[in-house]
């Protein structure tokens, strides 16, 4: 009798374990590939994604990103991703171009590709995104208002953008731009900063030396550099930025940023990771571009 109930105990904790080795094995492993760490845009990516995964309960979960923006690096981080067994990745591409030829072979291998923030010149299962262009122009918009309300209907701008290939912020840029069409505002050559905010408040503070009226940040270090430059020089240009940080949120509450254009990275993560189940247990994941909208913050809005 005691063989018999020993027998049932063994095989049942024989089951339990195979059933929670099968359940582990089951699970979905998912890279988050972002265009660096520096950003507390791509931590609230993470963090949607991170509650993606708990509510599955499926996924085994993994972020790797540069330590800087940088096409080689994001590469390897790609090709590290396909060696660790990644069977989708959320990618928000450093360059459109850059990083196909990886791509091609992680899809080569099976993994599945979906992009967050910016896509690159492949095809992916979806892109869930900002639609930069539309934002791009709402804050040329809100600077050119800021400009006629003080009585400055011409003059100089600036632009700090991260670099010359990202797809997401040469979009902002283009509607930047257009903003100011038809206009007497002089939009002034483009200055990169690849999205450091030391190096964006240099280009910043050029640009105020220049005479400039306003200056647009195009990212969260771009923003941040232009927005302390102005504090240091007094306040004497209206700057505007995009991405939403603590830190951008002080410089508007102390009157150094008009305004920034905040995306919902959160959102960017979380529908992500629901994107890549979708598509690894044969589902439809849904339109093949989902705009995960921006809001303007300002004074009033903070």
């Amino acid at each position: 009798m005691k063989r018999q109930i020993f027998g049932i105990l063994l095989c049942a904790i024989l089951l339990f374990t195979l059933v929670g080795y099968a359940s582990g094995a089951a699970k979905h492993r998912i890279y988050l590939i972002t265009m660096d760490q520096m950003d507390q845009h791509w931590v609230t990516v993470d963090a949607g994604a991170k509650k993606a995964v708990k509510e599955l309960g499926n996924v085994d979960y993994r972020w790797l990103a540069p330590d800087v923006k940088d096409d080689a690096k994001q590469i390897e981080c790609i090709n590290n991703a396909v060696a660790g067994g990644a069977k989708a990745i959320l990618l928000a591409a450093n360059g459109p171009t850059a990083v196909t030829s990886a791509l091609r072979e992680a899809a080569a291998a099976g993994v599945k590709i979906i992009y967050v923030d910016s896509a690159a010149d492949y095809p992916g299962e979806q892109t869930l995104a900002t639609d930069n262009e539309a934002a791009g122009n709402k804050a040329g918009q809100e600077l050119k208002k800021a400009l006629v309300n003080k009585g400055i209907t011409s003059g100089k701008i600036g632009i700090v953008n991260v670099n010359a290939a990202t797809a997401s912020v040469v979009a902002r840029e283009n509607g930047f731009r257009a903003a100011f069409k038809g206009t007497a505002f002089q939009i002034l050559e483009t200055q990169y900063g690849e999205g450091d905010a030391a190096k964006s408040k240099d280009i910043a503070a050029n640009y105020i030396t220049q005479g400039v009226v306003g200056i647009f940040g195009a990212n969260e270090g771009s923003t941040v550099g232009t927005g302390n430059a102005i504090k240091e020089a007094g306040g004497r240009v209206i700057g505007i930025g995009f991405d939403k940080s603590n830190t951008i949120l002080q410089l508007i509450k102390e009157g150094h940023l008009l305004a920034t254009m905040a995306q919902n990275p959160d959102v960017m993560g979380y529908k992500g990771i629901k994107a890549a189940v979708a598509v690894l247990e044969g589902k439809n994941p849904g339109a093949a571009y989902v705009d995960t909208g921006v809001s303007v913050l300002n004074k009033d809005t903070i």
